[in-house]
């Protein structure tokens, strides 16, 4: 089993109140808009990481991350990308991959809006973990944490942090 915290668009941001809850989970998850390689840096320096690079994001930062990341987590297929759009409204850069190849959890960012829905027709749970950064138009700073078991997805639960 492991436990999941997942955020997105920090851009630049990361504080006492997010590493507390990095320091709860087995593995952190970014889905883009890092903005500086420090959020990342600290996070790496408490728990394991895996993120992807996003539009607001600078050279280093994707020399660093990619753009996709795919992979296994205890049993399920996870894909995590910036800008990925919602069941039934993909992004046109995904659409194709995502129909042909779905994974059973779809992870993206950008839209700074705490989403989680189930596409009924790919079989697959999209979540979209808001913005725990200070910029954007979000309200409040949002995250997600979740964990994974023998490849069941259980345990969700939005985090605000408060207003921005």
């Amino acid at each position: 089993m492991k436990k999941i915290l997942l955020l997105s668009d920090t851009h630049s941001h990361i504080d006492d109140q997010i590493l507390k809850y990095v320091k709860q989970a087995d593995e952190v998850w970014h889905a883009g808009d890092i903005g500086d390689l420090q959020v990342t840096d600290q996070i790496k320096a408490i728990k394991p990481l895996r993120a992807v690079f996003g539009n607001i994001d600078d050279a280093k930062v994707r020399l660093e991350f990619p753009l996709h990341n795919r992979f296994i987590c205890e049993g399920v297929d996870v894909w995590i990308t910036h800008i990925g759009g919602y069941p039934g409204k993909y992004d046109l850069r995904i659409r194709e991959d995502i129909k042909h190849n779905p994974p059973k959890l779809f992870i993206c960012g950008h839209s700074h809006i705490l989403k989680v829905q189930f596409d009924k027709e790919l079989k697959c749970l999209h979540m979209n973990p808001g913005a725990c950064g200070k910029h954007g138009f979000h309200q409040v700073k949002t995250m997600l944490r979740f964990e994974i078991d023998k490849g069941e997805i259980k345990n969700l639960e939005a985090i605000e942090l408060g207003k921005k």
